[in-house]
């Protein structure tokens, strides 16, 4: 599963035992808030990102008698970047051995038939049968790593963000 995690364990820890020793509920969910903010702006540019990705193809190729053959409908009825964009998801957890920000492709979300797709897209070559016909297969080919990419690219903002915020929560319970 595509996932990234952004996290500081230890200093989410120990802010956890110093909210429930405060109870202040307040502080908890404002900071929980703010991280889910922080994240939002990744889980919008990776939901972009595989709208528009081009997914190109080598071509159609002639039968036997040299005629290049006309497609047929396709099998599915989501097209299938804008299903894999609606199951881009993002959790915040501030308790627990997970504390800290997730953003994932939920496969709960997605059709049987595109389960490995992000996966297969991320490493940049697709395969798959012809207008689900299991004897003819095609090969296409994406941008690789777009999800490590676009991940790396956001990295740095969100350790800022995340940081800033466990700061401020530090300073209001002290």
């Amino acid at each position: 599963m595509r996932e990234v995690r952004l996290l500081n364990t230890g200093t989410l820890l120990e802010l956890q035992r110093r909210l429930r020793s405060a109870g202040n509920e307040n502080i908890r969910s404002s900071m929980q808030r703010r991280i889910r903010s922080a994240a939002e702006p990744l889980k919008d540019d990776l939901q972009s990102t595989i709208r528009h990705l081009e997914i190109r193809s080598a071509g159609r190729k002639r039968n036997r008698q040299g005629i290049i053959p006309h497609g047929g409908p396709s099998p599915t009825t989501r097209p299938m970047r804008a299903a894999i964009a609606d199951a881009i998801r993002i959790s915040v957890r501030t308790t627990g051995g997970g504390a800290g920000a997730r953003v994932w492709i939920d496969r709960g979300r997605l059709p049987a038939d595109l389960k490995g797709m992000p996966n297969a897209i991320n490493e940049g070559r697709i395969r798959h049968p012809v207008f689900g016909n299991r004897s003819r297969w095609a090969e296409q080919n994406a941008v690789p790593m777009w999800w490590d990419r676009t991940v790396q690219s956001h990295t740095p903002r969100i350790e800022r963000e995340v940081a800033r915020v466990l700061d401020d929560v530090r300073r209001r319970l002290t």
